[in-house]
């Protein structure tokens, strides 16, 4: 890299990571822990590319970035926050940061986008105006998260929520699909005009379509579980999107099951997925981000508390139930068990015998998807790829993926058949398929453990 980089965060370790990382990389560094500081390196000129945190001592780093964008145009700011909230993402695109990482950042993901935004700076792209959050929008939304999928999510729904492409957004029941589809229109141009959610009934009668159209008036319309509606409605929603006009709504769709599956079963028009498939966006359960089960939990038992419900908080044991459970209904079941759990709490401290007896009642196990069949392992390592390429943004992951994946698939795959073959190898070779010899080499390859017990099976 060829560039001199601005840093600015209060974090002494950050700065020296990133000071050091940048050097070796070939690049001048001016780090600095004052906004006042990079503000008067930014007004004289100095920098190819700005890393700033967002909380500092003596400001924000987001209301800094329309000045930079005023003074310097063409200077790259890079934004690196611990407020792990959609808000930071859409609060980010809206000021026109070049790029968004969260904290806990991973450093070579950041190098690379750095690295990007240095080739980038004498050609990087204007963007068109956007309006600004006005006072009366909502000062957070429930949905919050600080994993890589949910960081992702919000990196790419900050990306679509000012084009007029169709949003096709799927996930679990109890996810949060409709809380992304408001978020999409509450931060879009369209803000102004209606936000409409319409179901099969809505749409049932001939002249629904018209009346639906007539109450969106060019704002969003959010068509609820796409899938579940029969051949002739969505024909009718293909009919509507296929209506030129000035005033013409975003069409937005939810979807808990599969669409490519859904196309292939019939059970959705194949016209309708290509019209409604210009922006995808699929939301992770709750499964597949643990580590935001406490975050939400802090944050719902503090609208409790706000809401005039006693303060409370749960014990180490009942924390670590709540991050074992399955939580089949997703964030809406977690939410609920939480308000349930901060009324009938008999201490501040909420202990695990309550968390059991309110959790006891529910489904241990995941729901299946449409037609009761479980998900294929295909479509659940599509969607996983997918969460990953788009959490690099515009730079592709580094080489070798193909074989880093093989190596994720094959490593628990091995493992659980030793295990169901009580470690016996030959018995695990003839259930894989495959040579005694080639299965060796793997488990001293992949550095897999061998016990002998007694097979499962």
């Amino acid at each position: 890299m060829d560039g001199t980089v601005l840093v600015a965060d209060d974090d002494r370790t950050i700065r020296t990571v990133l000071t050091q990382a940048l050097t070796r990389a070939g690049c001048k560094v001016h780090a600095t822990s004052s906004l006042t500081t990079l503000m008067r390196w930014v007004g004289e000129g100095k920098g190819d590319v700005v890393i700033s945190d967002v909380v500092m001592p003596d400001g924000n780093g987001l209301e800094m970035l329309p000045k930079i964008r005023m003074d310097r145009p063409d200077l790259p700011v890079i934004v690196i926050s611990a407020q792990n909230t959609i808000m930071t993402a859409i609060q980010a695109a809206e000021a026109e940061a070049y790029d968004y990482l969260p904290k806990p950042f991973d450093l070579p993901d950041l190098m690379k986008r750095t690295a990007k935004a240095l080739d980038n700076r004498n050609r990087s792209p204007k963007r068109e105006d956007v309006g600004t959050i006005g006072a009366d929008s909502p000062d957070e939304l429930p949905l919050v998260g600080k994993t890589p999928a949910m960081q992702a999510l919000y990196r790419l729904v900050a990306r679509v929520m000012n084009t007029d492409l169709p949003v096709l957004i799927s996930g679990e029941s109890g996810t949060g699909k409709s809380l992304i589809a408001r978020a999409v229109h509450d931060f879009s141009d369209r803000r102004q005009l209606p936000f409409v959610t319409v179901t099969g009934s809505d749409l049932s009668d001939l002249e629904g379509p018209s009346k639906v159209l007539a109450r969106v008036k060019g704002g969003t319309l959010l068509v609820d579980e796409i899938t579940d509606m029969s051949d002739e409605i969505q024909a009718r929603v293909v009919r509507m999107m296929d209506i030129p006009g000035e005033h013409s709504p975003r069409f937005m769709a939810t979807s808990q099951g599969d669409l490519s599956q859904a196309m292939e079963e019939g059970t959705m028009r194949q016209d309708l997925y290509y019209r409604l498939s210009g922006a995808t966006i699929n939301v992770p359960s709750l499964r597949e981000r643990v580590e935001d089960i406490a975050l939400l939990t802090e944050h719902f038992l503090g609208r409790a508390e706000r809401e005039g419900a006693p303060k409370r908080w749960l014990s180490k044991d009942a924390a670590e139930l709540f991050r074992a459970y399955s939580w089949p209904g997703n964030v809406r079941q977690l939410e609920n068990a939480v308000r349930r759990l901060s009324l009938t709490s008999r201490a501040e401290e909420i202990s695990r015998s309550e968390v059991e007896a309110v959790l006891g009642n529910q489904p241990e196990t995941g729901p299946v998807l449409r037609g009761g069949d479980a998900e294929k392992l295909g479509t659940s390592v599509a969607r996983h790829l997918r969460r990953y390429f788009d959490l690099h943004g515009n730079i592709l992951p580094p080489p070798g993926l193909y074989t880093r994946i093989l190596k994720e698939v094959e490593a628990p795959l091995i493992e659980i058949a030793l295990e169901a073959t009580g470690g016996n190898q030959a018995k695990c070779a003839d259930l894989l398929g495959i040579n005694r010899n080639t299965l060796r080499k793997k488990i001293t390859d992949l550095d897999i453990r061998v016990t002998r017990r007694r097979k499962l099976m």
